[in-house]
């Protein structure tokens, strides 16, 4: 199981060196088991669809929790840059069966305009829909 990223200079950051980083922390925490701290980086909509109790539910019996991350870019949109990716969950059942959960997550930052706030100028989770594989 792989650290958590070094935090970036506020430059760096702002690229897509900087939203690997939030995927990354997003990513180990679920591997650590600090459920409760990788839903909190979740977007409202995705808190919405999976409560507390369900996204506990969704890691309950499973071991050796793996997160794949493959490389993304980043493209631009309307004042916003935007990183997608498609992300891999593979664990282990109580049974010892392997388990796999995919689907994208995609972050989202708004380019440094007028009007923006500080917090929506960092990377954070836009959408992260996941899926059993096979279904």
């Amino acid at each position: 199981m792989a650290a958590d990223p070094k935090p970036l200079a506020p430059d760096a950051a702002k690229t897509e060196e900087g939203a690997r980083n939030v995927l990354l922390s997003f990513a180990r925490k679920i591997e650590r088991g600090a459920l409760d701290r990788a839903r909190d980086m979740l977007d409202p909509a995705s808190k919405a669809r999976w409560s507390q109790a369900q996204w506990t539910a969704l890691f309950d019996g499973l071991s050796r929790i793996s997160v794949a991350v493959p490389d993304g870019r980043v493209e631009g949109a309307a004042g916003s840059s935007y990183y997608a990716v498609d992300l891999t969950i593979s664990a282990r059942d109580a049974d010892g069966r392997p388990v796999e959960m995919k689907g994208p997550i995609v972050l989202r930052r708004a380019n440094d305009i007028p009007g923006s706030t500080a917090e929506e100028r960092n990377w954070h989770i836009e959408s992260f829909e996941l899926s059993t594989a096979g279904s």
